[in-house]
């Protein structure tokens, strides 16, 4: 059996065992996970923020460093999609759904329910929601995403390997990342993809419930969910029949155009002129705190540092859990552009949208909320549409909405299913129609098992555990690149 096959059969096995144990025995999976991820987040907290801090300023020397003019591919090519659909694709598949479900929530809950450090629902809490926002959605991630997928595609296009997160870290193991030690790497990427993405599609059947449920009385029910998960699995697979340059660089494109008209809109229609001074200062705050937010860990504080357990540690494991799957979808899709311009438009492009995204819609939620509504009633999935609904043209921001969470949903599974598809078949950069839809179709049924059960937290905690090892391969990935870079620097050093 080759290297390929052993993966799959390998990861298949284990999502099913997981998702066995998910449907059989619900409550001590969910204990057992949940006492597990209390254990990491306690004594591993530390690390998360060392290393997020530290994949920052590793971007931050390439990009200023003259491994920047290396192209990821030959030095002829050039980049495949335009920069609009790139920074769109980029955009889809690292974060959409969760813009939408946490876009007025996140802040509203630091503001209203459970603050980092200041006083709830104070001048000083609002300004303190938003910037924590940012600090979860913004340049950390990105800089994270950013040096895996670069790792990823400079392997892939420069040096011509499979696109396999096992073959980055041939540099420091040679050929034994052909063997039992790279089917490792590469099965827990499978397995951390497979259940990160379900978790998302758990989330999005569940925010397009709420959204029908507020707006035309449709019931809650798993039932409702069921049928969505369904029609959603059908377009994807439409979607993924046709192909990167087709299906999802359409979706892409219709997820930014949709998200720029959802946001114009509530600046327009809410309190702009509060957005606009709210995002300035926190935005600039924000980046003035950068540095002191990026090693924060509350050792003596225990309220302080159960909320940066609950909130940002959490965001982090959560975060490179996701890096598997995001990162190698934005290498692939990265070919021809030089490191440093890959670089900064990975991580400024969509951290600037996400905080001005955030900005918006968590002043807005805020203000509604200080008005003497509240928000905080309305389950997560809800928040949102109550939000509109205290708009001008409010239905009409909600049936957006709902078309973009489900467009964002196709999408997400769309990346996914390509990803695992290219883990699944040597690292092809054009796997099979048949090994896509296979995965598609698992991804939506351990979605559909687990929300039907009330798995999904469970899950979550699942993906978060197998962020742990990640991380320590994902190390390995810096390492490797570094030392590959150098040897190409020096190689073109001796051309010229």
């Amino acid at each position: 059996m080759n290297k390929a096959a052993k993966v799959f059969y390998i990861a298949f096995a284990l999502v099913i065992l997981t998702v066995g144990f998910g449907v059989f025995a619900p409550q001590v999976f969910e204990q057992t996970t949940s006492s597990i991820r209390t254990y990491i987040n306690t004594a591993f907290g530390w690390y998360y923020l060392m290393i997020m801090a530290l994949l920052l300023i590793l971007v931050i020397v390439i990009i200023v460093s003259p491994y920047g003019k290396i192209r990821l591919g030959r030095d002829s090519d050039r980049p495949e999609f335009s920069t609009f659909t790139w920074i769109s694709m980029l955009f889809s598949a690292g974060m959409g759904i969760g813009l939408v479900f946490y876009g007025a929530s996140e802040p509203l809950s630091h503001f209203a329910i459970q603050p980092a450090t200041a006083e709830v629902g104070t001048d000083e809490a609002f300004k303190e929601a938003l910037q924590r926002t940012y600090y979860h959605w913004g340049i950390h991630i990105w800089a994270m995403y950013g040096m895996v997928a670069l790792s990823l595609a400079f392997f892939q296009f420069r040096k011509g390997q499979p696109a396999l997160i096992s073959t980055t870290l041939k540099p420091l193991f040679g050929d034994r990342m052909d063997g039992p030690l790279g089917t490792l790497v590469d099965v827990l990427a499978v397995f951390a993809t497979v259940f990160g993405v379900a978790t998302s599609l758990g989330f999005g059947a569940a925010q397009i419930n709420g959204g029908l449920a507020y707006l035309f009385g449709v019931p809650q029910e798993n039932w409702v969910q069921m049928v969505i998960i369904g029609v959603v699995t059908l377009l994807f697979i439409i979607s993924a029949w046709s192909g990167l340059n087709k299906g999802i660089k359409y979706l892409s494109n219709t997820n930014m155009v949709l998200a720029i008209t959802l946001l114009v809109m509530v600046l327009v229609l809410g309190p702009t002129i509060l957005i606009l001074n709210l995002f300035t200062e926190t935005f600039g705050a924000y980046i003035q705190n950068l540095i002191g937010l990026s090693f924060q860990s509350a050792p003596l504080d225990a309220e302080n540092r159960s909320w940066l357990d609950g909130w940002t540690i959490f965001y982090w494991a959560w975060w490179i859990s996701w890096a598997p799957f995001v990162s190698m979808f934005i290498a692939r899709v990265s070919k021809g552009r030089t490191i440093r311009e890959f670089l900064i438009g990975v991580v400024l492009a969509p951290t600037i949208f996400i905080s001005l995204w955030f900005g918006a819609f968590g002043t807005t939620a805020i203000d509604i909320q200080k008005s003497g509504i509240d928000l905080t009633a309305f389950p997560t999935e809800q928040i949102l549409f109550a939000t509109y609904s205290n708009l001008p043209l409010g239905m009409i921001m909600s049936i957006i909405a709902i078309l973009l969470v489900s467009t964002f949903f196709i999408t997400s599974a769309d990346s996914a299913t390509f990803v695992l598809g290219m883990l699944s078949t040597k690292g092809s950069l054009l796997p099979s129609n048949q090994i896509k839809i296979l995965w598609g179709i698992a991804q939506s049924l351990v979605a559909a098992i687990l929300l039907s059960l009330g798995g999904l937290a469970a899950v979550q905690n699942t993906v978060i555990i197998a962020a742990l090892p990640f991380s320590f391969v994902m190390i390995l990935m810096v390492i490797a690149l570094f030392k590959a870079l150098n040897k190409e620097h020096q190689l073109m050093q001796r051309k010229k």
